[in-house]
């Protein structure tokens, strides 16, 4: 009798555990996967039964190309792809109406997006694929040229996720590939995961940041391979999220990364804080420029750790920010002649902003191969303050096909030059090369 009894107990915990894990095969909700035929009425239905239903997993199976428009993911919902599923970007421009960013249409919109949700999973060994090449202009030899745009206020190009104010989600596992704009997106999230993802954008491609963490807090990125045209991992806060308090708390461990602009970046927008953040154990290869800090807002950073990251950069072409810095640490004003800029970037009704303070930022254990020095600098003395070089190995790789040789610091987007002129003879004469404006910097 007991056997029996322990038996139907186990039943009904299998029977429970299958239930909660209840599948919802998107063939079976109409969709082709040819490849040709749009499936996203499909794959909606499919997440917005899931969803009601009580959660479970929406499942792409193997062997289809799913194309796709806008999908809206929802609470308690795990879109698995299987292995040889591959779930691409409808090329037509005309179907994208969402803004990635609220009220500002300038900067691309939404393809796979979820706002005010929680429990979101995004899982297995298929392939989430932008469809970038086909939002670009024409292929230059160093970049794609943008597509003119007859409303510059209107930029059609999708982001390819944008998650906003999600609490409990995890990215395990797939590969996303080939953005038009922004990749993986976490605006206002909180604990969230990204783990043993493959991001491989078209380095060719402007604007196609890896993952960005946007006022996000408690996230770990973990065992990631990401190459990128812009920056790979960049943290910051984006004026039109406000609400949502500052990005913090971040860990980013046993990471591959390749860029044309900033492997890591923190900053570049930043009306709030950016504190308690930790990256470790990482490779950085083949990128314009390595470990950033760019603030040009009134946002502040503080209480940062690299540790434990080689390096290899190079320098590429003007259209990437950046000048083979391994290590950049500043803080400038923004330069306030753009358009975007003057609109979204700085505080409403302000043609002109503020930059904060930078300081308590750690560098232990770095080696890195570049083409220039490191740069640490701000507009102000103790604008940029407490930056300690730990165990810092910086050797300078001389590029043979240049006779005299001239440096120079890419302090942009910023008030005033862009650039400053560095001494190559004298950045060989140092430990660590490095230079430095208006900071404060401890080298041992």
């Amino acid at each position: 009798m007991k056997t029996r009894f322990l038996m139907l107990m186990f039943l009904g915990w299998m029977a429970a555990a299958v239930s909660a894990q209840e599948s919802y095969n998107i063939l079976t909700f109409g969709a082709k996967g040819d490849g040709v035929t749009d499936d996203a009425a499909a794959i909606q239905t499919a997440i917005n039964r899931c969803s009601a239903e009580g959660g479970g997993v929406v499942l792409l199976p193997r062997n289809h190309v799913y194309m796709s428009g806008p999908v809206e993911l929802k609470s308690n919902v795990e879109l698995r792809l299987e292995a040889t599923a591959t779930l691409k970007a409808n090329p037509d421009e005309s179907i994208y109406k969402l803004s990635a960013f609220g009220e500002n249409r300038g900067e691309g919109m939404l393809w796979l997006w979820a706002k005010d949700a929680d429990n979101i999973s995004i899982t297995g060994k298929g392939t989430i694929h932008g469809n970038g090449i086909a939002f670009m202009g024409a292929e230059l030899e160093d970049s794609y040229e943008l597509k003119p745009l007859a409303d510059q206020t209107f930029d059609p190009r999708p982001h390819v996720l944008t998650l906003t104010n999600v609490q409990n989600l995890t990215i395990r596992d797939v590969t996303i590939k080939e953005g038009a704009y922004w990749t993986v997106h976490l605006i206002g999230c909180n604990e969230a995961v990204i783990d043993g993802i493959n991001l491989l954008n078209n380095l060719k491609i402007r604007n196609g940041d890896g993952i960005d963490l946007d006022h996000s807090k408690n996230v770990r990125i973990a065992n990631c391979h990401i190459t990128s045209g812009d920056d790979c991992i960049c943290l910051k806060n984006r004026r039109e999220f406000e609400q949502y308090g500052s990005c913090h708390d971040i860990v980013v461990t046993n990471c591959v990364m390749s860029s044309r602009s900033c492997a890591v970046k923190i900053g570049s927008e930043n009306m709030d804080s950016i504190y308690n953040v930790v990256f470790d154990n990482c490779i950085i290869t083949g990128s314009n420029r390595g470990l950033g800090i760019q603030n040009r807002d009134e946002g502040t950073v503080t209480d940062v750790v690299f540790s434990n990251i080689q390096l290899d950069c190079r320098l590429w072409s003007d259209v990437w920010w950046g000048k083979a810095e391994p290590i950049y640490v500043t803080s400038y004003p923004r330069a306030n002649g753009n358009h975007k800029d003057a609109n979204w970037r700085f505080p409403k009704g302000q043609i002109e902003g503020r930059c904060g303070e930078v300081s308590r930022i750690y560098f232990n254990n770095i080696t890195a191969l570049s083409e220039n020095g490191c740069f640490v600098g701000g507009d102000v003395p103790g604008k940029v303050k407490d930056i300690y070089f730990n165990n810092v190995r910086v050797k300078l790789n001389y590029p043979l096909s240049i006779v005299h040789y001239s440096l120079s610091m890419d302090k942009r987007p910023c008030k005033g030059e862009g650039f400053v002129k560095v001494d190559w003879v004298e950045l060989k004469k140092m430990a660590v090369p490095l230079y430095t404006e208006n900071a404060i910097v401890d080298v041992k």
